[in-house]
């Protein structure tokens, strides 16, 4: 089944809306219920402590590392983070649809 070029840029537009709204959900939605990582809370119950350097990450903490860590920093961050991950998942789709094909 073949998607049209404007079924292709609507989908596209929607998931943009969608990382670009992600620091609602992950910041002020996490503040609003008290959310808090899973393995951040087992680690608190385990009383281990984060290792620096273990694993390194562009953006941790979704933090953009020169800004200072305030709402806006972090809010940039879901939103780059939001639009790697989606352009991953594309690049994997795109390649897996292409490895169907033959």
């Amino acid at each position: 089944m073949a998607t049209s070029l404007v079924e292709r840029k609507r989908a596209l537009l929607a998931i943009l809306a969608l990382v670009v709204v992600s620091p609602l959900f992950g910041i002020v939605g996490a503040e609003l219920v008290g959310y808090h990582e899973p393995l951040d809370l087992a680690a608190e119950v385990l009383g281990r402590e984060e290792v620096e350097g273990l694993w390194w990450s562009p953006f941790p903490d979704y933090t953009v590392p020169g800004l200072a860590e305030d709402w806006l920093s972090l809010s940039l961050g879901y939103v780059i983070s939001g639009v790697i991950g989606v352009c991953v998942i594309l690049a994997v789709g795109i390649v897996l649809s292409r490895l169907v094909k033959r």
